[in-house]
């Protein structure tokens, strides 16, 4: 029988004893929604934060300013932030995180419509991804979540 990512990231953090906090910023909150639609969640998902705002990701997720001011909110590195902050913020083993530009507008010649930087942060290590994806802004927030649950299964020794 085939799982859905999220019983697969269930069962992963479930064999390792390990909890899970979300910083989210373009998901809104999917990513977490997902998590809680698996039955049993509660055992590994402590909650998240939808950082939408910078003075958010930095008053709740502890990203600097110096940082959102070298590189801009959707960067390798606010995803490294927001993944650890999150996972700090909620006493977490494992912090995961997304932030995008999911469009229509807010896109430039460096920074397109769909540009999308992952991480995930344990005490084993971090990974962060970035990726282009296509499509109206649901698309893009639905890619950017399996993307992130990807990157979260694999960051858990899932595949």
């Amino acid at each position: 029988m085939d799982h859905t990512l999220e019983e697969r990231v269930g069962s992963a953090l479930n064999e390792k004893g390990w909890t899970l906090a979300v910083g989210e910023s373009c998901t809104g909150g999917l990513i977490g929604h997902r998590i809680t639609d698996v039955p049993g969640s509660s055992d590994y998902f402590l909650g998240g934060v939808t950082a939408y705002s910078d003075p958010v990701k930095e008053s709740l997720l502890g990203v600097k300013s110096e940082t959102l001011q070298a590189v801009g909110t959707v960067s390798e590195e606010i995803a490294r932030e927001m993944a650890r902050g999150a996972s700090l913020a909620l006493s977490s083993d494992v912090g995961l995180s997304v932030t995008c530009i999911a469009g229509p507008g807010g896109g430039t010649e460096e920074k397109s419509v769909g540009l999308t930087f992952i991480a995930a942060s344990t005490s084993e290590g971090e990974w962060a991804e970035r990726h282009v994806f296509q499509g109206d802004r649901q698309t893009i927030k639905g890619s950017a979540s399996d993307a992130a649950l990807k990157l979260l299964l694999f960051a858990l020794g899932g595949e």
